[in-house]
């Protein structure tokens, strides 16, 4: 488990059964309306959201970002801390 996954998240976030851009969408809304220094979890099962747009986004926005795959449930969790 990594350093985000350890930590207890400000919010979590249901997108899926969401294909793109739902995912990218409803995770900047969430964001926006958090706090700094906020973690954000989301849940995801859109391959293209999970393995490009959400990484680039938390990329491009300075934010940390980690995945982790749940095979078993067919779904990532995914998550980003805002800056």
């Amino acid at each position: 488990m990594g350093e985000l996954a350890g930590m207890t998240p400000t919010e979590t976030l249901d997108v899926l059964g969401r294909v793109c851009p739902y995912p990218l969408v409803l995770t900047k809304k969430a964001l926006e309306k958090l706090p700094g220094g906020s973690l954000l979890k989301i849940l995801c099962d859109a391959p293209a959201s999970a393995e490009d747009s959400l990484p680039r986004y938390a990329e491009r926005q300075g934010y940390k970002f980690e995945s982790v795959k749940l095979d078993d449930k067919g779904y990532w969790e995914l998550y980003i801390q805002k800056s």
